[in-house]
């Protein structure tokens, strides 16, 4: 199989080089707020050329404010496996990140589920490593039906959602046919994600360096749960 490149990826699936790049950068600081080892030997082992984003201009407020996200992530999903020690988690759009191995890969009893693109699971294979027990893998779009039936034979566990920086690349229609399936498909499953204003996701074409740090510089970190979503969009009879 030919190894991967930079240059083989769509716009989309690149956009997940920089946050693995800059979670890298930050864990080798001495205060640094996250700590991803995963994401340091990556970066280290990887093939792929990283000069495009390190050609990204940053200031240390957007760096900070774009790992505080990441951090927050992970504490939501840390906290919601101390209360469901049982719970089913799907990491939509996880491109490379590690967040499995931060919080729950001592958790036994949690089944974790990873989504993303197939070329970027193609990437998560070869760099990181296949499924295992209680660690599995979605080749596949979040827009598709398949992956909630592959998941809801866990039902009727505990289902927590992640979604970091996933739906400023959605229309606002995909994003609410998505919360109304998940929620008719997991009742009380939760969902964290970051949410972007309008003028921030009309800005987008502009300038790549805004898509990367706007999303966690101005994006909006929530929590809703389905039960929620329910009241203000009762199920269709």
């Amino acid at each position: 199989m030919p190894e991967p490149t930079y240059q083989n990826l769509s716009r989309l699936s690149e956009t997940h080089l920089a946050p693995l790049y800059w979670k890298a950068m930050e864990s080798q600081r001495p205060d640094a707020m996250i700590k991803d080892e995963k994401a340091v030997a990556l970066v280290t082992q990887m093939s792929i050329d990283f000069s495009l984003v390190r050609q990204i201009k940053m200031n240390e407020l957007l760096q900070a404010m774009r790992i505080i996200f990441t951090r927050e992530m992970d504490r939501h999903a840390r906290e919601f496996i101390i209360r469901h020690p049982d719970a089913v988690v799907v990491h939509i759009g996880c491109g490379l990140d590690s967040r499995f191995e931060r919080v729950a890969e001592r958790s036994s009893r949690v089944e974790w589920y990873d989504l993303d693109l197939p070329e970027v699971m193609e990437l998560r294979r070869r760099y990181i490593g296949d499924e295992c027990e209680h660690y599995h893998l979605l080749a596949c779009s979040v827009l598709e039906d398949a992956w909630m039936e592959v998941v809801e034979i866990h039902s009727p566990r505990p289902f927590l959602f992640l979604a970091e920086t996933v739906f400023v690349y959605l229309t606002e229609a995909q994003v609410k046919s998505l919360m109304l399936k998940l929620r008719d498909h997991f009742p009380g499953a939760e969902l964290v994600f970051d949410g972007w204003r309008p003028f921030e996701i009309w800005l987008e074409p502009l300038s790549l360096q805004f898509v990367i740090c706007g999303s966690y510089a101005m994006g909006l970190l929530a929590r809703t749960g389905t039960r929620r979503l329910g009241r203000r969009h009762p199920p269709a009879r």
